[in-house]
């Protein structure tokens, strides 16, 4: 308990906690939203076609995050455009910006002179780097998303489970998919700090898939992947450091460790009632 107390008093520490807490809200609420619209896949293809704007920022000498937001962006809305103007298979136009972000992120990492620094925390991860300017970028997140579901809960619902039903009743949809794409993407580069874009897809579904175990309900799912994210973050950030490895792996592998024990206690939930 004591070694505990005493590496809360660290600043680093301090920091990974409270930008976990963060960004495990703005995953809860975005992953809701990307798991009831079955948008898995797009979520896999712009964080790493992220990776190419890590790249130019690095070759350029800018704020790689910076680059890579706008990279995540234009790759969200590309998908989007691509399938509704041209229709095109989602499948397919994400697979295409998937492979060109890689192909571009390596591309510039190796025309970039000299050795490039910080870029294993972008492929896996470091939740202890994070900074009190990040903090403050994740509490701005974290709070205009749960404004925005507060005052669009009803859009963004319908649009999320039927967007032909939200057309009918004369519902803003394409604002709320380009918008709710922005968020997507926003929310996936600010989160590439804690797990590494190799394993972000699962911080925004995992989570959520856990939630909808026990429940079909938005605004439960959204509560639950909140809750557990949260708990998952912590738990693998505390048992992580006391391990001696990496943090952002072992909060996956925590998480997955509760989606297990949310099935098996769905199954013997099941099996009682049957009984």
């Amino acid at each position: 308990m004591s070694n505990i107390i005493e590496l809360l008093q660290y600043d680093f520490f301090q920091n990974a906690l409270i930008g976990g807490i963060l960004v495990s809200i703005a995953c809860g609420i975005v992953g809701a939203y990307i798991v009831v619209r079955r948008l898995v896949f797009i979520s896999g293809g712009i964080t790493h076609a992220s990776f190419g704007g890590i790249g130019l920022g690095v070759f350029l000498g800018l704020n790689p995050v910076f680059t890579a937001w706008c990279f995540a962006i234009a790759s969200g809305f590309g998908v989007e455009y691509l399938s509704t103007k041209h229709k095109l298979r989602e499948d397919s136009a994400i697979a295409v910006l998937w492979a060109l972000g890689m192909a571009l992120g390596i591309l510039f990492m190796f025309l970039t002179p000299g050795y490039t620094v910080g870029m294993s925390e972008f492929l896996f991860g470091n939740i202890l780097t994070i900074t009190s300017k990040d903090i403050l970028m994740f509490a701005a997140l974290a709070i205009t998303l749960i404004v925005t579901f507060w005052l669009l809960y009803r859009p963004i619902l319908y649009t999320a489970f039927d967007a032909e039903y939200a057309r009918i009743q004369k519902l803003p949809v394409k604002f709320i998919e380009y918008l709710m794409m922005f968020f997507v993407a926003t929310t996936i580069v600010f989160s590439i700090r804690l797990v590494g874009i190799v394993l972000l897809m699962s911080l925004v579904t995992i989570p959520q898939i856990t939630a909808n175990i026990f429940t079909f309900d938005f605004r439960k799912i959204i509560f639950y992947s909140v809750i557990i994210g949260v708990i998952g973050c912590l738990a693998g950030l505390f048992i992580s450091y006391f391990l001696n490895v990496p943090s952002g792996a072992f909060i996956i592998l925590v998480l997955i460790a509760f989606y297990g024990i949310g099935r098996g206690v769905k199954s013997v939930l099941m099996w009682k009632r049957v009984d």
